[in-house]
């Protein structure tokens, strides 16, 4: 049996609403041939260092997933994003409980970046086999995203969580069915959950091998 742990993260400050929260729910209701033997397990963080600090080491013990798969909301992007870094790299801007990081760095004195540990060009065919708007970045910001994604790879690198982990950032989505010649750039929900199907399907093959 393969165990896959899949997670986003609630609203914060700028983001009333993230679509990460109904996505990863869903994708841990999928019933499909490719998974019948994965055990998917859904966990929506509240958007703050200290939940990801405790909560992320907790899931691994509890769970002890075979591969993580991350998503997250970029309030100004327009495409699906497969992160293939994450950056030694701190904000000042708060989280939900406005907590502002009083230090640059995640961890001083270790690199700069780390290397996602994902099949990070399978990932970006998955994804365009179903039509979905969608591009490799180097660059996860500095904010939780970006920090979960730090705290999951140096986990891999040290052996304390999954063998692999993929960071995933989803635009913002029109939450309402569209209307008659709306915008069909502009995602939806039921989009991300066709994409996020096929990454989980390629994670959850990795994982086997």
């Amino acid at each position: 049996m393969t165990a896959i742990l899949v997670t986003g993260f609630g609203p914060f400050p700028g983001a009333p609403y993230n679509p990460t929260t109904p996505l990863v729910r869903r994708l841990a209701r999928l019933r499909r041939p490719m998974l019948a033997d994965a055990t998917i397990v859904a966990h929506v963080f509240p958007t703050s260092y200290a939940a990801v600090d405790r909560d992320l080491p907790e899931l691994f013990a509890r769970h002890k997933p075979d591969a993580l798969l991350m998503f997250g909301l970029a309030v100004r992007a327009r495409h699906i994003r497969i992160e293939q870094r994450a950056r030694n790299a701190l904000t000042i801007f708060p989280d939900v409980t406005s907590l502002a990081p009083q230090r640059h760095a995640i961890a001083p004195g270790a690199p700069r970046d780390l290397a996602m540990p994902a099949p990070t060009r399978r990932l970006l065919a998955a994804t365009r086999s179903v039509h979905k708007p969608v591009t490799l970045s180097q660059d996860a910001g500095r904010y939780l995203c970006n920090y979960i994604a730090w705290r999951a790879a140096e986990a891999v690198a040290g052996h304390g969580g999954p063998r692999l982990a993929a960071f995933v950032h989803v635009p913002p989505v029109r939450r309402f069915a569209r209307p008659r010649g709306a915008n069909r750039r502009q995602l939806t929900v039921d989009d991300l959950v066709r994409a996020g199907e096929h990454l989980l399907i390629q994670m959850v093959a990795a994982a086997r091998h």
